[in-house]
């Protein structure tokens, strides 16, 4: 018998070759809820693994709570009727350690993308938006953490350890967060490089902090101050804060009236309540806009 004939006799018969199939579950709301879960812990875990990123993001807050509100307080002692600024500033202090945890948590989406993970979890069966819902509540997760390492170091700032302050600042640093990482997330899908993301990143979010009042009371501003600092979302989630901390301040009226304003809108301060649910809302258009622009995404 030749080779070619005992070739031919040990190759399988194409017809009887058994065809491995890959069958890919249906969408259901648990696999979506699991989609969601695993991008929420993916998050945590790289933030677990990363500690160098724990420390620098407190050495910005901590600066400015500590050498800014200490160096400036000679000068401040007349403005702030006896209160101490890093008392003052604490409430934003607050916000900014979320804000910039936040952006930094979004930043991830270009960092998948550019060494292709991001592609992998595209091409999963799941929806899109289940991976940015993900990606959001990972992100708040995270800057919700650091956000408690500057909550414990209110009695520093003058500021009194009240169950129900710290519970309503906790919430508000949440909410916070949130929105914070959906907007970042929202400017991370069409970004590609990291280099240009960090660059939008600090033209944005820099200008967002100094025209917050986080670093000075929103009232007696230059006009088109003012009129930059109600269009300004951070806003909003400073001053509710700063609202939250002074009501546990024993306080004279007139360091009250200078320090806590409100924000006013021709005339009318607007509640809390209000400011609270502007804050969530804006979270949520954008992350509307981002699941929209993540599913256009190739």
């Amino acid at each position: 018998m030749s080779t070619t004939t005992q070739r031919a006799e040990a190759a399988p018969d194409a017809s009887t070759t058994e065809v491995v199939r890959v069958t890919v579950p249906k969408r259901s709301l648990a696999s979506e809820l699991r989609a969601i879960r695993i991008v929420w812990r993916r998050e945590l875990i790289r933030y677990r693994s990363d500690r160098l990123r724990m420390v620098t993001t407190l050495v910005q807050p901590f600066l400015f709570l500590f050498i800014l509100g200490s160096g400036l307080q000679r000068l401040a002692n007349a403005g702030t009727h006896g209160v101490s600024l890093r008392t003052f500033i604490y409430p934003g202090i607050l916000c900014i350690a979320v804000m910039f945890t936040a952006m930094f948590s979004a930043a991830s989406i270009v960092w998948d993308r550019e060494f292709g993970f991001l592609r992998e979890m595209m091409v999963a069966p799941v929806r899109r938006s289940s991976i940015v819902i993900g990606k959001c509540l990972g992100g708040a997760t995270v800057a919700s953490i650091q956000g408690v390492i500057v909550i414990c170091v209110a009695g520093l700032a003058g500021v009194p350890y009240a169950p129900l302050m710290i519970l309503g600042i906790f919430v508000l640093q949440l909410l916070l967060a949130f929105s914070i990482t959906a907007f970042g997330v929202m400017i991370a899908v069409r970004i590609k490089q990291m280099q240009s993301f960090m660059g939008v990143m600090q033209m944005i979010v820099t200008p967002m902090f100094f025209i917050s009042g986080a670093l000075f009371p929103s009232s007696g501003l230059p006009g088109w101050l003012a009129v930059l600092n109600r269009l300004d979302p951070l806003t909003y989630a400073v001053d509710p804060m700063r609202r939250l901390v002074f009501n546990h301040l024993s306080i004279s009226p007139a360091a009250r009236a200078a320090l806590d304003p409100g924000i006013t809108w021709w005339g009318w301060r607007v509640p809390s309540l209000l400011e609270v649910g502007m804050v969530v809302a804006l979270g949520l258009v954008m992350l509307g806009i981002a699941i929209w622009q993540f599913s256009r995404t190739e």
